[in-house]
């Protein structure tokens, strides 16, 4: 396990009414034994797995603040933390969509990177067979749902100061966004688009294959290399090297993938991770709304689905057989 903790502590978070939040403080620091690393390993491992945003201390973010005091010694990990988690009461407490939970504090190394963990987990109830067969009612902290979680990377954060990526979350699903208040405790705003990078690819493979007047197949064949480098990056969690990408495409004799970015004001760093739903356009084509769905595959464009422009209206020859079926009986009912 290349997994290995510093420091950690937890604290919990109780919400008694709409704006009001008890703190339940422990006032030691969790021994570092099998089960506390097992915990640190399954939040990370889950945090890998899902999409996050990236971002960047605020110039008066009083959490980074405290982190600098923390490096330099001027405060230990312990008051730290129970410093921190009052401030995260005090922004929660104005939201009253948002819930309480046992909040994690966790300074560790992974893969030679220093990194310093937020996350609050939610707890179910689940049933338990003792050894005498007797049922009792347990807790669990669900760590495979949560939605509450920043880490920033100290290496990072200390060697390279203009990065707009040291931060990363995950974004909320309820109401105003979990991810907006869990920033504003952090003093932090959104950097690196990860969204807007891979949109912005995407458009210039299209431009660049037009530039270099590839046919329809040739086309298709440059998105799918493309799509095939990116998901082979996105699951060995590398991220996208556009220097590494344009030497998989093909060139013309005066132009190249590399030159045609630098040449154009795509606004796209050397750099950037893997959006998996932006992936996809690659791939297909989708898009919903008023009442309806669309979703196939990019090849069929121009062959059995034809786009007009002028009218906004898609033609479609040769319907999926449970849907023509669907129309059939709703015709003759």
């Amino acid at each position: 396990m290349s997994l290995q903790i510093e420091k950690i502590v937890l604290h919990q978070l109780i919400r008694k009414s709409e704006s009001e939040i008890d703190v339940v403080l422990r006032d030691s620091m969790l021994e570092n034994h099998q089960v506390v690393n097992d915990l640190i390993a399954d939040i990370n491992r889950v945090y890998n797995n899902k999409s996050k945003a990236y971002g960047l201390f605020n110039e008066n973010s009083l959490f980074e603040t405290s982190v600098k005091e923390l490096q330099c010694g001027n405060q230990d990990f312990l008051n730290f933390s129970q410093h921190s988690v009052k401030q995260l009461r005090n922004e929660l407490a104005k939201y009253p969509f948002a819930e309480g939970g046992t909040v994690v504090f966790c300074l560790y190394r992974y893969l030679a990177v220093e990194y310093l963990l937020i996350a609050v987990l939610n707890s179910c109830h689940s049933m338990l067979v003792n050894e005498q067969l007797e049922i009792n009612q347990t807790q669990y902290l669900d760590i495979d749902h949560a939605d509450i979680i920043a880490r920033i990377d100290i290496t990072e954060w200390q060697t390279e100061p203009d990065s707009k990526r040291y931060l990363t979350f995950l974004k909320g699903r309820v109401g105003r966004k979990v991810s907006d208040f869990f920033m504003d405790y952090l003093g932090a705003s959104e950097g690196l688009n990860t969204k807007n990078q891979n949109k912005t690819l995407v458009k210039a493979v299209d431009d660049y294959c037009q530039v270099i007047e590839l046919d329809k197949q040739e086309k298709k064949a440059v998105r799918e290399q493309v799509y095939g480098y990116c998901k082979g990056q996105l699951e060995a969690g590398e991220e996208i090297k556009l220097s590494n990408l344009a030497k998989e495409l093909p060139a013309s004799v005066d132009n190249n993938f590399s030159t045609f970015i630098a040449s154009q004001d795509y606004d796209l760093d050397d750099e950037f991770p893997v959006d998996r739903s932006t992936l996809r356009q690659l791939k297909k084509f989708s898009g919903s709304g008023g009442g309806i769905t669309i979703n196939f595959d990019a090849d069929l464009l121009g062959e059995r689905i034809k786009w007009d422009p002028q009218t906004d209206t898609l033609v479609i020859k040769g319907l999926p057989p449970n849907l023509r079926d669907q129309l059939q009986r709703n015709h003759e009912s």
